[in-house]
This record gives structure tokens, C-alpha cells and sequence, in this order.
């Protein structure tokens, strides 16, 4: 009986196999990156962005700039925000919250109250004379005159947000000690009194910043100005006339 051999065979030896080309790649597909990712493209752009408007200006700020200084393309900046002045406004008011949120972690420490309200406002003051961040107010401010709306929605969200942090604080410190019998520390009153702190302790050094060039005066003026106010403060708490 002859012998079948195999097609493509010859003198019993198999016939060499083709070699296969190299796998084709599923396409990668475009658009939002996964939530787990999300978080950390909007911080980079938002940390671009805030390089770029504060070397630049509002104006001379381009997207196409923040786009290669984020690593991003453009319709990922806009996926986000509408357009130029949205983005600013949200690295104006990511700049401000930040910096308040830090100064609600402090735990002020101190052998007298007055050592630990000194301690809070000169807290406050150094985070927030940080020549960039005075920068970036100072270009909310120069735009209010296009945007109206601007510079009013970052004050709002730090006179807010400030008065919440330090509430907290003096919540916190009101639960031993001299505090705890003063009536301005009152659970019921603490927003008032915070804000009566912000305003007498921290804002006049703000006021200042936003309009003197040298920050380093200023700077170098926040330990007498605040134990000054502070004195002031907590005399005007003390004698009140009402305690708990």
C-alpha cells in the first residue's frame, strides 16, 4: 500500500511553518482616564495652570501653554472647564481653600490662651503672605473689571471658609481652661468671635499685602502686629461683662 504523505511535505520532513507576525495591539481609547486617575490630572493641571497664569498674567496666559506644562492635551483641559476663566477661577479659589484648610490642622500649643492665639494668627499670616498666592489674588483682583464676579466668588470662599476653620479652632480650645468660661466662646457665638479675630488679627496684613511690593516687611511685621491684636482681642472678650 503506498505510503500517504502529507501536502507540502517532501522526503518525510515537515514543511517549515510561516512565521507569524507580531500581535496587533487593541487601539487604545481616548478620552476621560479612570477615576483613579482623574484626581491626579486635575491637580496637574491646575498646578500648571498656576505656574503659567502667575508667570504670565491672566492675559498672556495661553491654554495651548498649559496644556504641554500639564503633560495634557487641550480637550482634557477643557473636558474640565469651559474656557480660560473658569480654569483661573479654579486655581484661585484651590489656592485659597487649600491654605485656609491648612491652618485648620494647627494644634496651637502655648503655656497662656494669649501664646495660642498668637500662635493661630501668626499661623494664618505666614501661609497667606506667600508671595505667590498674594500674586495670584492680586490677579483676581486686576480682573475684576472683566470678570465682576471674580474677585467677589474668592473673597466670599475665603471670608467663608476662614470663619469655619477658626470657629473650629476656638471650639476646640474653649473645651478646658480660661475659654470655657468666656460668653464670646459660646458655642452659639463662635463664628462672630472668629471673625472678629480674622478681622482685627489677620485681614489689615492681607489689606496691606494686595497693595505694598516688599512682602518681606510685611513679614517681618507679623509677630508684633499679632500679639498686638491679640492683646486687644482678648481683653475685649474678657470684659465683655457676660460669662457663661
Amino acid at each position: 500500500m503506498a505510503a500517504i504523505r502529507k501536502a507540502g511535505t517532501a522526503g518525510g520532513t515537515k514543511a517549515p511553518v510561516p512565521k507569524r507576525g507580531p500581535a496587533r495591539r487593541a487601539p487604545k481609547r481616548s478620552g476621560r482616564p479612570p477615576k483613579e486617575l482623574a484626581g491626579e490630572v486635575d491637580e496637574r493641571v491646575l498646578d500648571a495652570a498656576r505656574k503659567i497664569f502667575l508667570d504670565h498674567g491672566f492675559a498672556g496666559a495661553s491654554v495651548d501653554e498649559i496644556a504641554q506644562a500639564a503633560r495634557s492635551g487641550k480637550q482634557t483641559i477643557y473636558a474640565r472647564f469651559r474656557n480660560k476663566r473658569d480654569l483661573f477661577t479654579a486655581v484661585v479659589t484651590r489656592d485659597v481653600a487649600s491654605r485656609i484648610t491648612q491652618s485648620g490642622s494647627m494644634v496651637p500649643t502655648g503655656a497662656t490662651i494669649e501664646e495660642r492665639l498668637v500662635g493661630v494668627g501668626t499661623f494664618i499670616l505666614q501661609g497667606a503672605l506667600d508671595p505667590d498666592r498674594i500674586g495670584l489674588m492680586r490677579l483676581a483682583i486686576a480682573e475684576t473689571h472683566r470678570f465682576p464676579d471674580l474677585a467677589s466668588s474668592v473673597s466670599q470662599t475665603a471670608h467663608d471658609l476662614s470663619t469655619e476653620v477658626v470657629a473650629r479652632l476656638f471650639g476646640d480650645m474653649a473645651q478646658s481652661g480660661e475659654l470655657r468660661t468666656l460668653s464670646a466662646f459660646a458655642s452659639d457665638r463662635l463664628a462672630v468671635t472668629a471673625r472678629y479675630f480674622l478681622n482685627l488679627v489677620v485681614v489689615p496684613l492681607i489689606l496691606r499685602s494686595l497693595f505694598e511690593k516688599d512682602l518681606s516687611v510685611l513679614r517681618g511685621e507679623i509677630g508684633p502686629h499679632v500679639a498686638r491684636n491679640v492683646a486687644f482681642f482678648l481683653a475685649a472678650c474678657r470684659n465683655s461683662g457676660i460669662r457663661k
